[in-house]
């Protein structure tokens, strides 16, 4: 895999940024080994079986991000932060689509035979990780985005510093409390 330049990656962002659409496309291609590994990461953390596949992941977060306006990107980490923020929220809304269908989406109820199992998935996982990121958020917006970079982008700690402006302690100490908060939140003896 070939190195992009600094660069050029900031030149099309620069473009992107003074309204060119043209630029995306560009950014995409240059980028789109990094992206995928991000979508990798995320659907390692997916059941098996997702319906959505790591292309379609991709893909759906490209045509989402031509939509937004003005978007400002300071850099390559950045950019990759904010496609990997895309690729959560796509997933999540995939997850809490399923779970309204698997409730029966607004159908009549009607009950199953014993013998009916049904095979475990990760959806429920996934909303309930996403519902205490929300609440992290709600607390500390920076240690919620140190969680996305790190876990869901797989960023580095120096990547996810450069990303936030602060310094890699800073990502070291919020990354552990981050942990720790989620995993308490996400304890059975919390519900």
């Amino acid at each position: 895999m070939q190195s992009v330049p600094e660069t050029d990656v900031t030149g099309l962002l620069r473009a992107l940024t003074a309204g060119d659409q043209e630029a995306l496309p560009q950014l995409v291609s240059v980028l789109y080994h990094e992206l995928r590994r991000i979508a990798c990461g995320y659907m390692r953390h997916e059941r098996e079986g997702h319906t959505l596949q790591t292309s379609a992941l991709i893909n759906e977060a490209y045509l989402r991000l031509v939509g937004v306006q003005n978007v400002e990107c300071q850099g390559r980490i950045h950019f990759l932060a904010l496609a990997a923020q895309t690729m959560r929220r796509i997933l999540v809304e995939h997850a809490r689509s399923r779970t309204y269908l698997k409730r029966g989406g607004g159908m009549f109820r009607t009950s199953l035979d014993d013998g009916m199992v049904m095979a475990p998935d990760r959806d429920p996982e996934l909303l309930e990780l996403d519902d205490a990121l929300t609440e992290l958020a709600k607390i500390d917006t920076r240690k919620a985005r140190i969680v996305e970079m790190r876990f869901f982008a797989g960023l580095s700690v120096e990547e996810t510093a450069d990303a936030l402006d602060v310094s890699p302690q800073t990502v070291l100490r919020d990354w552990k409390l981050s942990k720790l908060w989620l995993t308490r939140q996400m304890t059975p003896s919390k519900r």
